[in-house]
């Protein structure tokens, strides 16, 4: 084979070709900064985010105004939390969240965690799921906010996020939910959510890294937060610094280009996980890790018993997967998703993520299934399983 299978979507997408196209001239021909206010130069990349602005907020059917524009979703989370800490944190001390978010939302919440704020972690069962009814019993006028993913970044878990934030509105608390992994995947309405902060990261929906967007509601109830970058008063004085237009105008484009795609994107995506699981599990013994009704239409967090998820990467060269997110690859710890919905560290060391997108074919997930059952083949029989 002279082509790695990615399988890895969930960690990172390549620039969709037509989200590059529409990048390139803002590097030379509309080069200009946006905050330049007394030129042609300025007025295009300012006409340019603009533009974006709307693109992304069209997406999640917000207004244009209620976008800012950040380097990603860990960046955005940073934004939001603090910031809600700087203003309301005087009367509010407590934040509700689970132990299977992202790393980027843990570990903001121990950091708030050490200047005196409460954290309480929802108890989570072995599919993934939350309970709603232990919700209902945290929730007071002392909760700053809450703080749930749409969709879990390692197995793909769908939380019921439209009912979380009726509750939180219910007892005025803020819904804050991190839609990175939902964005492209999930129809996502911050209305009928009830959010009243959402992230997204470019490089998820097929758009540049370094570049993402935080949806922030401005009317019931506005919410408002503290500075996170003083400077200069970019992004409604949140996050100053000269505004990376290329970068805008890739989130800008591949927001667009995800809400077009949606419906055939999805179903095709839905048939070709399913299909991989399929043919594997005709091979070799799986479990499926997470809640199989209701979980992203691209992920597969597969469980092998007894064979240890570094061992069959390492056999795998031919395939691009991994064992969760990219965030934490570098740790040597299992699995903090896993392990919090009860499976044992034996479980969890046998466990990996496949994750597929909008250029995997049809051919790949065939070749995908045969090299994955045949290499686990292979390591039961060294093993003598």
């Amino acid at each position: 084979m002279t082509k790695t299978i990615y399988l890895d979507y969930n960690s990172t997408t390549p620039v969709d070709p037509a989200v590059l196209n529409e990048m390139l001239p803002f590097f030379t021909q509309y080069f200009g900064n946006a905050a330049s206010k007394t030129h042609k130069y300025g007025w295009e990349a300012s006409h340019a985010v603009e533009q974006a602005r709307i693109r992304v907020a069209s997406m999640i059917n917000a207004e244009p105004d209620e976008i800012i524009f950040t380097s990603g979703s860990t960046e955005s989370i940073n934004i939001a939390l603090n910031g809600l800490a700087g203003i309301y944190g005087h009367k509010r001390k407590t934040i509700i969240t689970a132990p299977t978010e992202h790393k980027a939302i843990l570990d903001t919440c121990d950091m708030l965690a050490g200047k005196g704020y409460q954290i309480r972690y929802l108890s989570i069962d072995r599919e993934g799921n939350i309970d709603l009814n232990e919700l209902d019993e945290l929730l007071n006028e002392g909760v700053l906010s809450v703080c749930l993913m749409m969709a879990n970044n390692e197995t793909g878990v769908i939380h019921p996020a439209a009912e979380i934030g009726k509750r939180c509105h219910d007892k005025n608390v803020f819904f804050f939910t991190d839609a990175t992994q939902a964005a492209g995947k999930l129809h996502i309405d911050v209305q009928d959510l009830k959010a009243d902060l959402l992230c997204i990261s470019s490089h998820k929906i097929y758009g540049p890294k370094g570049s993402g967007a935080l949806y922030i509601r401005r009317k019931n109830p506005a919410v408002k937060l503290s500075p996170y970058i003083t400077g200069s008063g970019h992004e409604k004085g949140l996050r100053s610094g000269t505004l990376n237009v290329p970068a805008i105008v890739g989130i800008g484009m591949a927001c667009e280009l995800s809400t077009s795609l949606f419906w055939e994107e999805t179903a095709r995506i839905s048939k070709y996980r399913t299909t991989l699981e399929q043919l594997i599990e005709r091979e070799v013994s799986i479990s499926i890790n997470g809640n199989m009704r209701s979980r992203l239409c691209n992920t597969s967090n597969l469980c092998f018993n007894g064979i240890e998820a570094a061992r069959l990467i390492k056999v795998l060269p031919e395939l691009a997967f991994s064992t969760g997110s990219a965030c934490s690859s570098a740790l040597p710890e299992p699995s903090h998703v896993l392990k919090s919905m009860g499976l044992t560290d034996n479980e969890v060391y046998s466990s990996v993520r496949f994750s597929i997108g909008r250029f995997t074919t049809e051919n790949e997930i065939a070749t995908s299934a045969e090299l994955i059952s045949n290499a686990v083949k292979g390591l039961m029989k060294e093993a003598d399983i």
